[in-house]
């Protein structure tokens, strides 16, 4: 199994990048394929003493900028690290793909280069987030603005079956987020999803609001990238604040009650980390492609190759297939 990485996405590149792959490669037993300058990932290896034994690099000099226009990837950015990832997934030079880049572009570029699985009509970042009972995936976190309720309902196919083949949750349970939880609450986009998800053969548990996602009462909740990116942010300013307050209450708590409960911290804090999960899904893509955080560290990028890893083990490209084509057969019925 070959996971291509790009060694200049992201804010710590490449010494972060390098120090996740070579983990990956001793604790996963996968190969890495790097994109990015050779000069430069070979010495930052050297200097940093870390070893490219399964890591080869392909040689760019260019370096996608997160502050250009997410189509330039497919334009004047085709040669950069993040575009020339993609193109050789796409050419079957590797079994996933994994970044750190400008989220915008890497949609783009997934969905023009590597292009959408035949069916799905966009693509979706889905990110999975903590929750009280576990873990629960949020479609769309942010690249569609605007949908449909068609749409939404391909999320939720999506969605299902990545926490299904990915995470390993048996029969998702899939919620709609909403402003409320009876049927009629909404905008006409709610309103006519609801209708569809009851209709879907999916595990649809109706409406959620936003109050409710981290008691975990579903598995998948689907959304418009506008809301969904909204409740992201939300989600993760709020975890970063509580996390400082904390911090704070503890460390007025004298010695043994902060020693009694180091422990309890300890684990809320890695729950809330985004670096446990390494990155957001992109769902609908033909070959799995992995958005890492922008800051993430050699954890985070050892999980995100991790990520891809499951993928790949879950098939989850083909659940995704053979979900929509189930679904299409239905409707003519």
């Amino acid at each position: 199994m070959k996971i291509i990485v790009d060694a200049f996405g992201g804010d710590n590149a490449p010494l972060e990048v390098l120090r996740g792959c070579e983990r990956a490669v001793r604790e996963l037993g996968v190969k890495i394929l790097l994109t990015g300058s050779s000069s430069k990932i070979k010495e930052c290896a050297a200097h940093n003493n870390i070893s490219l034994n399964d890591i080869e690099i392909e040689h760019t000099d260019d370096v996608f900028d997160i502050h250009e226009e997410p189509k330039e990837i497919i334009k004047s950015g085709k040669n950069s690290s993040m575009a020339l990832g993609l193109q050789l997934l796409a050419d079957g030079k590797g079994d996933a793909f994994v970044s750190a880049g400008s989220t915008g572009a890497l949609v783009m570029g997934a969905t023009f280069i590597v292009k959408r699985i035949k069916g799905i009509k966009r693509i979706s970042p889905s990110p999975v987030m903590p929750g009280e009972k576990g873990s629960f995936l949020l479609a769309d976190a942010g690249a569609n603005t605007e949908c449909r309720p068609e749409m939404l309902v391909q999320f939720a196919i999506m969605g299902s079956a990545y926490m299904e083949k990915v995470i390993g949750v048996e029969n998702p349970k899939v919620g709609l987020l909403n402003i409320g939880a009876e049927e009629t609450k909404g905008r006409d986009l709610e309103v006519e999803t609801y209708k569809l998800l009851e209709k879907s053969g999916l595990n649809f548990v109706g409406n959620v609001e936003a109050r409710d996602m981290p008691k975990g009462e579903c598995d998948v909740v689907v959304t418009d990238g506008f809301t969904g990116n909204i409740a992201l942010k939300l989600y993760e300013g709020m975890g970063s604040f509580f996390a400082k307050k904390l911090k704070w209450i503890f460390s007025g708590a004298g010695k043994i009650g902060a020693i009694l409960s180091l422990g309890k911290i300890k684990q809320f804090k890695k729950q809330m980390d985004y670096k446990e999960v390494g990155g957001s899904a992109l769902l609908g893509v033909r070959k799995p492609v992995i958005k890492a955080h922008g800051s993430s560290d050699g954890t985070a990028f050892f999980n995100a190759v991790r990520q891809a890893k499951r993928c790949i083990d879950g098939n989850v490209t083909s659940e995704i297939e053979s979900y929509v084509s189930r679904l299409a057969e239905a409707s003519k019925e």
